[in-house]
């Protein structure tokens, strides 16, 4: 129950993006088409499980004085190895990330999750928590990137859509504005349905 906790939390009440307000420079960046906001998401789910993981073994034996400085290390080294991974098999995809892939390593998710959890919990809780809060990124990502694809240039995942019935595309959708627009939305309906998020 405890472990389900960990996963299901991240994803509405303690949503990084929508109630932590975490990440939001990559929700701006990467979700103007679908294929590159799940790439992002499957990348940040990776980065944070995996470093959660790798962290919560060594949390005995970091020195607290370069406990950011491990992690990170830690961080930047699978960020280098998802870039790479994305380089080798997904070119196409890592130059629409460019730069945003590498700038995982600053993610405040990822290093939040670190010294939140990781640093204080065992190695499968840790794992959990990653994941879940990789997961509750990846769900607002992917319905940013569903959205803004779909009305912006009338395709999702590249393939036409809207097309056939005459849609005319919105090309504000795909401007960063209104993914943040988008993600206010998100917060309003959010906190509209739970009453627990409203007394915060």
């Amino acid at each position: 129950m405890k472990n389900w906790k960990l996963i299901k939390t991240p994803l509405s009440k303690e949503n990084p993006i929508t109630v932590q307000v975490l990440g939001i420079c990559s929700c701006l960046a990467v979700t103007a088409q679908l294929k590159p906001a799940v790439f992002m998401a499957v990348s940040v789910t990776v980065v944070v499980a995996l470093s959660n993981l790798i962290i919560s073994l060594l949390r005995n034996t970091i020195p607290p004085r370069i406990r950011i400085i491990v992690q990170l290390v830690v961080v930047s080294m699978l960020v280098i190895l998802v870039d790479q991974f994305l380089k080798a098999f997904f070119y196409d995809v890592s130059k629409q990330l460019s730069v945003y892939v590498s700038l995982i390593i600053t993610n405040c998710i990822v290093m939040g999750r670190l010294e939140a959890f990781a640093m204080s919990n065992k190695p499968w809780p840790s794992v959990l928590d990653g994941i879940g809060n990789g997961l509750g990124y990846s769900v607002i990502l992917i319905i940013l990137g569903f959205v803004r694809e779909l009305f912006g240039s009338g395709t999702l995942w590249g393939y036409p859509v809207l097309s056939a019935i005459g849609y005319e595309n919105n090309g504000l959708m795909i401007m960063p504005p209104m993914a943040l627009i988008l993600v206010g939305v998100i917060i309003w309906i959010q906190r509209g349905a739970d009453k627990e998020l409203q007394e915060k």
